[in-house]
């Protein structure tokens, strides 16, 4: 496979979203099937893979220590901190919490050093400076390799960045989720030559086009079940979205879930989206849209079309987007 830059580390083109194996998107695979998947993505020469302790919280971080400990020194391990993981959605951020955070994931992953480690979410009551400061210090221990953001804006990344280089950035993007076009962020990354990892490439599912206004969701285990655009009468008024990627599928003898990831790939050559799956064919799926090729007028024609749909819903729940560093 291909190999992406995030700052300076380098990935595979297309990395693996572990999350969806053990927690968010319905129940929990079975812990040797996610084991499967992750080791058949290895041998198609995917050596980035994502986690985070909140996944779970902890199963995910241990299936991964789990999975990619035969090959550990071949793969590049993205974990998150940043979650008070009390009971609360509550963000938790202080210089001391992230370092006695990152011994437990160390330890949940079984290696000695995390490749790139994110804040999940910007922590509106520390600093972004402090936090900068103490992964500086992880990574003058070798604990932590690499820094990135999820969800920040262009305003805090030029803050942290100031402390200690940013290599990536995590944030939902996708061929119906465009706010980093629009939010100062992508043009940020292209500035200070940050990496950009899109989560939900394939719209949490939806641009798969294997959803409609009939799909229903478990409250108990799904969190699209309390976001806007997934309530039936937005799954059926986004079809449309769906349908650009349909045409070009057929155009290019592709599945729309291919198109949507090839067209993330064709943004820009730092672009490493991170498709989720649990099973070893949608993996394959997913890594066929390494085949696709969209020529320039592709582009112009999806994007024409796009331009006259509106995209109906929220991305996420009122309380998931109140944890969104503001703009």
């Amino acid at each position: 496979m291909d190999k992406r830059h995030l700052g300076d580390l380098q990935v595979s083109t297309i990395g693996a979203g572990c999350m969806s194996i053990s927690a968010n998107y319905g129940p929990p695979a079975d812990i040797n099937e996610g084991i499967k998947t992750l080791r058949a993505a290895f041998e198609k020469g995917v050596t980035f893979y994502d986690t985070a302790e909140v996944y779970g919280p902890y199963a995910n971080e241990e299936l991964v220590g789990k999975a990619l400990k035969p090959f550990r020194d071949q793969v590049v391990i993205a974990s998150k901190f940043g979650f008070a993981i009390d009971g609360t959605i509550g963000l938790n951020s202080r210089p001391e919490h992230l370092k006695k955070v990152v011994e437990e994931s160390l330890k949940r992953l079984q290696t000695d050093r995390i490749d790139l480690y994110y804040q999940h979410r910007v922590d509106p009551s520390v600093p972004i400076e402090e936090v900068a400061g103490a992964i500086k210090d992880l990574i003058n221990e070798g604990k932590v390799l690499h820094f990135g953001l999820s969800e920040p804006s262009a305003r805090t990344i030029r803050r942290a960045h100031g402390v200690q280089p940013v290599s990536a950035i995590q944030t939902e993007y996708s061929f119906w989720t465009r706010d980093p076009e629009h939010n100062g962020v992508l043009n940020t990354c292209e500035e200070l030559g940050i990496g950009f990892v899109p989560w939900a490439p394939l719209g949490e599912g939806y641009l798969t086009g294997t959803m409609d206004g009939n799909t229903r969701f478990d409250p108990n285990t799904d969190l699209r079940s309390t976001f806007p655009r997934f309530s039936p009468e937005n799954l059926a008024a986004n079809v449309p979205v769906v349908e650009v990627l349909k045409r070009m599928a057929i155009a290019k003898n592709a599945t729309p879930g291919q198109i949507a990831i090839a067209w993330l790939l064709a943004q820009k050559p730092w672009i490493v989206p991170i498709p989720g799956t649990r099973s070893v064919e949608h993996l394959n799926e997913n890594l066929g849209a390494l085949e696709v090729r969209l020529t320039r007028e592709d582009l112009v024609a999806m994007e024409s079309d796009f331009s006259k749909l509106q995209v109906h819903g929220e991305r996420m729940s009122e309380m998931h987007m109140q944890q969104i560093d503001p703009t």
